[in-house]
């Protein structure tokens, strides 16, 4: 079963995201901050990560250079509340895969999401 975990400092989108691919058959693990993202990563080594760009304490891009350090081969996708093209080729210089905009809507997640996480998986795959 594919891992994943899911790091915004708001419990309602961590929660939300967390029912949605539950009721699809993944596994999901959640954290609300970049420090617990970091220690899910060491004990839980996830596969996709969908990691929040704007949080309090260690932030989105830094927690994303440390967990490509520790494995390159984990697939993040990062959150962001607009599409702020700067902070989104930073993270895409740090490793991010790809970068999805909240808020969401189940159809945003349905159609998009969904298919990026299975066009992620199959290159972890190959």
């Amino acid at each position: 079963m594919m891992k994943l975990l899911i790091v915004d400092d708001e419990k309602g989108i961590t929660d939300s995201l967390k029912d949605f691919f539950i009721h699809r058959g993944f596994s999901v693990e959640t954290a609300n901050s970049g420090e617990e993202a970091l220690i899910a990563v060491k004990t839980n080594k996830p596969d996709i990560i969908f990691l929040d760009i704007r949080m309090r304490g260690i932030s989105g891009l830094d927690a994303l250079e440390k967990i490509k350090k520790m494995d390159k081969g984990i697939k993040v996708i990062m959150l962001t509340i607009h599409e702020e093209k700067e902070i989104v080729n930073k993270a895409k210089e740090l490793g991010a895969d790809e970068y999805i905009i909240k808020p969401f809507r189940i159809d945003y997640l349905e159609e998009v999401v969904i298919k990026k996480v299975q066009e992620l998986l199959k290159e972890k795959d190959e």
